[in-house]
């Protein structure tokens, strides 16, 4: 187990064995993917007593390049999770979109005030 001094410090990093999933991957090739986590036993097994689960993702482009998106999906087939990729990523870009949203309001929000906490009277960002 790392200590404090290792760089993982306190960090638990044993391997949660009643809760493994197994990572398949489906693609178009086109809009985005589909990753399927398939639960599995210590012993690599299915586990049948755990749902599958689902994760779409695509890349949006942007003038700063791409963005990746990743939703997931609540289905229980491979072809229930592609009837549902649109709406699932629409949904995920528009929480994106609140958030830089929030974030912009925040930035502009931040207070200067001249010559506090900086050696020689400079600005300071609140």
């Amino acid at each position: 187990m790392p200590d404090a001094t290792s760089p993982l410090g306190a960090v638990n990093t044993e391997v949660d064995v009643n809760n493994l999933y197994r990572e398949e991957n489906y693609t178009d090739l086109k809009i985005g993917s589909l990753q399927k986590l398939v639960p599995v036993k210590a012993d690599g097994s299915e586990d049948a007593s755990r749902p599958a689960r689902f994760i779409g993702q695509a890349q949006l482009m942007t003038q700063y390049g791409p963005i990746p998106i990743s939703a997931p999906i609540d289905a229980g087939t491979l072809e229930e999770a592609c009837k549902k990729f649109p709406e699932a990523l629409e949904k995920a870009m528009d929480r994106l979109a609140e958030e830089a949203q929030r974030r912009q309001v925040e930035e502009a929000s931040r207070i200067v005030v001249p010559g506090k906490d900086l050696p020689g009277g400079g600005l300071t960002l609140k």
